[in-house]
């Protein structure tokens, strides 16, 4: 079955960096649109990067610049390196994997989900 395992969040001051980390397993993770997502209390989930099977990216407007979403095939995991974080970057991120080649920045594209992990930014 499919399992997502994410890691890295923290408590960091603005302008700081963190990576995070998501580890897939029980699927074919190199066929997979991989995402990240975030949701901040009492705001809805948004999409922040996706990157497809063929290593397209795209990444949120908010994010543009600041974070990077990559991964590693050989190893199952996902990344987001997050840059230059503020204070609004504060949020439980999630992974967040959908089945075929195609995928938008929507929360409902996708198929699983990790249970999220915390980052928190402060002034």
């Amino acid at each position: 079955q499919v399992q997502l395992v994410e890691s890295g969040g923290d408590s960091v001051q603005a302008g700081g960096s963190l990576r995070l980390s998501c580890a897939a397993s029980g699927y074919s993770f190199s066929h997979y649109c991989m995402g990240w997502f975030r949701q901040a209390p009492g705001n809805e989930r948004e999409g922040v990067a996706i990157i497809n099977s063929n290593n397209y990216k795209a990444d949120a407007d908010a994010v543009k610049g600041q974070f990077t979403i990559s991964k590693d095939n050989a190893k199952n995991i996902l990344y987001l390196q997050m840059n230059n974080l503020k204070p609004e970057d504060t949020a439980m991120y999630y992974c967040a994997a959908k089945s075929g080649l195609y995928c938008v920045l929507r929360p409902s594209e996708f198929n699983y989900w990790g249970q999220g992990t915390q980052v928190t930014v402060s002034s």
